[in-house]
């Protein structure tokens, strides 16, 4: 069954994702809970989100989601060298992501509670900033700042960010070289507002595909690739 109606959906009108819940009856209340909270969030209309296949090792429970940031229109205000791009016919993806709950109501000791949220956020970025010793901090920084800007109470925190640089030889030497930044995190709800967690999620995904950000005092990382 489908617990959201479709015209609710993220894709339709920028609201809370459509979670499937099939057997909802059998899963325990904490649970439940979880998945109304995570329905009622408003995620930035910019980041797209769906429900995607959760894993199925990590905990009893889980619920997974993803988003995609595109190319915005011609009529999303575009900052910076996007402007003298003409419109694509088909939009580029700019960043993209991953939001995992996961739930065990007996807990686990590196979680300290009984909830923890895993995310993961991708874009590609100017080849300028490939080099840039300081853009796995710059991210991790962000990270910390957006949750807090939000208002997600969490607890054991911890993740990577990765930089990698692809470059191509022999037959494929035409292709040109790409710089991507991964940020891989998780942490440990510690209030009732999970919602929040996705909020804050989607738009660290908008934020690293560049857009401008909507809460004051929230930077989006520099020079992210647009052409």
């Amino acid at each position: 069954m489908t617990a959201l109606d479709p015209a609710g959906s993220a894709r339709g009108r920028g609201l809370g994702p459509q979670i499937s819940t099939p057997g909802i009856d059998e899963l325990p209340e904490s649970f439940r809970s979880a998945l109304g909270e995570l329905r009622r969030a408003r995620p930035r209309h910019q980041a797209l989100v769906e429900e995607i296949p959760a894993p199925v090792k990590l905990a009893p429970y889980a619920v997974a989601l993803r988003a995609e940031v595109l190319e915005p229109s011609a009529k999303t205000p575009v900052h910076g060298p996007a402007r003298l791009r003409p419109a694509p016919e088909e939009p580029d993806m700019l960043a993209t992501g991953r939001f995992i709950l996961l739930h065990d109501p007996q807990g686990q000791e590196t979680w300290g509670g009984t909830f923890r949220v895993v995310i993961y956020i991708r874009a590609e970025l100017d080849a300028d900033m490939g080099n840039d010793p300081l853009l796995a901090e710059v991210a991790w920084t962000w990270l910390s700042d957006s949750l807090d800007q939000c208002g997600v109470e969490h607890s054991h925190a911890g993740g990577t960010a990765t930089r990698i640089l692809s470059e191509s030889f022999g037959s494929l030497e035409e292709r040109r070289a790409s710089n991507t930044v991964e940020l891989r995190a998780s942490w440990t709800p510690t209030g009732s507002h999970l919602g929040r967690h996705l909020e804050a999620w989607a738009d660290m995904v908008c934020s690293f595909a560049g857009l401008p950000p909507l809460p004051d005092g929230v930077v989006a990382l520099p020079h992210v690739r647009r052409n």
